[in-house]
């Protein structure tokens, strides 16, 4: 029987590193790779996983397999601020006292955000912006109803400011910065190994969400392409994704999202020409994940995101001066402009 690479375990993908998938309580994606390099001093974890308590269980189970437990983790390299790669990093932080973590700085307003005292949801704002007035207010109300965890979301032990190399027992591990799925996203790479903890920037089977970001006046998409020219122009690494298997190369998947985004682009701009001029109504237009759904399938939480991720490359294709976008009783309205 084939394994699933969601499947229980601690795999090994290079000597003193291996994979560890952890379960996620969603539906869509199954679980998340946490990558754990062993050295002398103890375990550096690429990711922590999401702060349940079956992942919690699992992590010892598949830790032990392989002749560690948790308490030997000493530092933790997070890719990203998003629930399911920082939280259960903070959880054994708190636990065993002893390990570090160390996360992207830009990632700090979503921090600062989560702890805080919010007046507005600021994602409900922003698909408000994209023209979907209904789903913000149901976003609104399920956003009510979802609890946070202020000891989940503490500040990590170090800030990454830039690109940086950081020392894993003998290995040189580069932090590299990949602004686009969060602003404060870094990739990790072994190049004497020729491995790339990826994070979310580079999924082997899926596309990562751009435009779920909390910070307001940016260009995540124009980011986004950036980091994988950036990734490029790096050698080929054997990829090593947070959600997925480890059988493809660096390069051939990059290739593959630039030309979803160009292809996007495509789309949305098609759309805007056709008569419609709002992410909601340009995202109803759209195919939605790679089995080409319906936006009127998609649930709330999937809805929302679409309308944002929508937003994001309207806006880019606004920075190319290929539409124009005014702001028009609280939605931005966007016109294709004439190539006369």
């Amino acid at each position: 029987m084939t394994e699933h690479w969601s499947d229980p375990g601690a795999y090994p993908v290079a000597e003193g590193v291996h994979r560890i998938p952890l379960p996620l309580p969603m539906d869509g994606l199954k679980a998340v790779n946490v990558y754990v390099i062993e050295t002398e001093d103890g375990l550096t974890c690429i990711d922590g996983g999401w702060a349940i308590d079956v992942s919690r269980k699992l992590f010892e189970e598949s830790l032990k397999s392989i002749g560690h437990h948790p308490r030997d983790v000493t530092s933790f390299l997070v890719t990203h601020a998003h629930r399911d790669h920082y939280t259960q990093a903070v959880a054994l932080r708190s636990e065993f006292g002893a390990a570090t973590i160390a996360l992207g700085l830009d990632d700090k307003p979503t921090l600062d955000l989560v702890i805080s005292d919010l007046s507005e949801d600021p994602f409900a704002k922003r698909v408000r912006l994209g023209g979907g007035s209904e789903i913000a207010h149901e976003w609104e109300e399920w956003a009510k109803s979802s609890s946070i965890e202020p000891d989940l979301w503490l500040y990590p032990d170090t800030w990454i400011t830039e690109d940086t190399t950081i020392a894993v027992g003998t290995r040189e591990i580069a932090a590299i910065s990949t602004p686009g799925h969060t602003a404060g996203h870094f990739v990790y790479a072994d190049h004497a190994a020729d491995l790339l903890f990826a994070g979310d920037h580079v999924l082997p089977t899926i596309t990562p969400s751009v435009g779920f970001e909390v910070i307001e006046d940016t260009f995540p998409l124009r980011d986004y392409l950036a980091s994988l020219a950036k990734v490029k122009a790096m050698p080929d690494l054997q990829l090593l994704p947070a959600h997925g298997a480890t059988d493809m190369r660096s390069h051939q998947r990059v290739d593959e999202l630039i030309a979803h985004h160009d292809h996007r682009l495509e789309q949305s701009l098609a759309a805007v020409e056709g008569g419609h001029h709002t992410a909601y109504a340009v995202a109803r237009e759209l195919p939605w994940t790679r089995h080409d759904r319906k936006f009127t399938d998609l649930d709330l939480f999937n809805g929302g995101m679409a309308v944002m991720e929508t937003m994001v490359h309207l806006d880019l294709l606004w920075i190319r001066e290929q539409v124009t976008r005014e702001l028009v009783d609280g939605e931005y309205i966007y016109q294709a402009v004439s190539q006369d």
